[in-house]
């Protein structure tokens, strides 16, 4: 479709459709909308979201649907612009041009829209941290989705995918356990159903998350199979590479560190060439546990320092406290100084509680509350063996 499309643009540069002196070959402006709309698209779904080529074709199409007061394409054209943004600018960023949709969405009364705007709005609160917001709306998107009578649309269906995985990935967080899996597998379900296979990609890369979250290996390295089948048969490209990452995760955590760590490194050097950010403080957690698991824990603490400064400059701070754990961990390994092991460890607490995390909360106490038994015991306070979960 791009190599067809490509041809209705000027000397190939997507967003500027071409003009012709032939009489009667000319884009009309509903032309124009209709080959802006279908590049940004196919550019996306083979590119990724931080493809500039999609970025700008949907900033060109958002000028068109303002012109022609097309307010239903318009949100399309904020939709292209917001994951765009996601991946590769401040997350308040992202949250502004989400408020944008979310208001066009209510003026629309239309529900595909409203449940589309609130996982537009759940995805960036969630990643700045803001746990219990994020929550909120993508239950508000499952809740509209099972209204009588909606199930059967696919419009509102395949919309709803993103508000089911966000959802799951919640429950978890404050601590509803028993709920986030069979709430993980309807999304991935729902995806196959509407046979939407990006929705199905994130899908499938968000339940990788869930089993690393509950410390799952062998249901890592399932679900990252499952990716990387679907990314390579399909081209999407930036999902091959965080299949890998989590492949990594998955072997080294099971004993293979030398392969793991192999897998997360090149994955992670490829997905930097794609300008994304988003992921990445999630990415070098991954990669800093295969480190340590192999014995190089000074390593692992220069990638959490990289993965700070991203946080510090993305605002994604949905990581934080198990970044602030690990690194805890890791100093207590290396007999690093007391005030810095307990600065690290009541930092992670701290942002756990700000968050709610019910789940990182526990976590960090127990990793917490096994330093202390350490330091108070036989160890002396040098070279503790602290477990990573």
């Amino acid at each position: 479709m791009l190599s067809v499309l490509v041809h209705f643009f000027e000397h190939g540069r997507w967003g500027s459709p071409a003009e012709t002196a032939v009489v009667g070959q000319s884009l009309t402006a509903e032309d124009q909308l209709f080959i802006l709309m279908q590049a940004g698209q196919y550019l996306t779904e083979t590119r990724g979201f931080s493809a500039p080529e999609a970025r700008i074709c949907y900033h060109r199409l958002e000028s068109l649907c303002s012109l022609l007061s097309r307010p239903m394409l318009l949100h399309t054209a904020l939709m292209g612009q917001w994951r765009y943004s996601l991946v590769t600018e401040k997350v308040t960023a992202t949250m502004q041009i989400a408020k944008q949709i979310y208001s066009l969405a209510q003026g629309q009364n239309d529900s595909a829209l409203i449940i589309e705007a609130c996982g537009a709005l759940a995805t960036p609160l969630y990643f700045l941290g803001d746990f219990e917001a994020a929550r909120e709306y993508a239950r508000r998107g499952v809740q509209i989705w099972r209204a009588e009578g909606l199930q059967s649309q696919v419009g509102e269906a395949w919309h709803a995918v993103g508000c089911l995985f966000f959802e799951a990935l919640l429950d978890w967080h404050f601590g509803e356990i028993s709920s986030c899996q069979p709430t993980m597998a309807e999304a991935i379900s729902l995806a196959k159903e509407l046979n939407n296979m990006q929705a199905l990609a994130h899908a499938l890369w968000h339940a990788g998350w869930l089993a690393h979250f509950e410390r799952n290996p062998a249901e890592v390295e399932r679900l990252a199979s499952d990716l990387s089948e679907l990314s390579t048969r399909l081209n999407f490209e930036p999902f091959l590479q965080r299949a890998a990452v989590l492949r990594g995760w998955a072997r080294s955590a099971s004993g293979n560190t030398a392969e793991g760590i192999s897998w997360i490194e090149d994955a992670i050097g490829d997905y930097r060439a794609t300008a994304s950010i988003l992921d990445m403080p999630f990415l070098l957690a991954l990669k800093v546990e295969a480190l340590h698991l192999a014995d190089r824990t000074v390593e692992s603490l220069e990638a959490i320092r990289e993965a700070d400064a991203l946080v510090e400059r993305f605002e994604n701070r949905y990581w934080c406290a198990e970044l602030h754990r690990l690194r805890g961990v890791f100093l207590a390994s290396l007999g690093a100084e007391e005030t810095q092991i307990e600065d690290s460890f009541c930092e992670a607490v701290r942002i756990a509680k700000e968050q709610k995390s019910v789940s990182l909360e526990k976590r960090v106490e127990a990793t917490y509350a096994e330093y202390r038994r350490q330091k108070a015991g036989a160890l002396g306070g040098r070279g503790f063996r602290l477990p990573l979960c």
